[in-house]
């Protein structure tokens, strides 16, 4: 592109340009993988107030799929071994 390899922002602006030309299919495990490691390289390079926001819709994430998790496991035991 004709950019000074060694300038810092000539660099990162190559990267961010490689990034939004990445083409994945989304509708693959590599495709969603790809998003989530994305996202957490973003969250990565973010600081003060976005950073703390991508960890909490991280935590809010997990924390919906423990409820998931536990609701299911709480379903399942009570199939098995629910008094019927």
């Amino acid at each position: 592109m004709g950019l000074d390899p060694n300038d810092p922002e000539a660099r990162a602006f190559a990267e961010h340009l490689d990034r939004m030309e990445r083409n994945r299919p989304g509708f693959t495990v590599e495709g969603y993988l790809g998003g989530v490691q994305d996202f957490a390289d973003a969250a990565n390079r973010l600081g003060g107030h976005r950073r703390m926001t991508a960890i909490v819709l991280i935590g809010l994430i997990l924390l919906g799929v423990a409820v998931a998790v536990w609701d299911t496991l709480g379903l399942v035991l009570s199939t098995f071994f629910g008094s019927g």
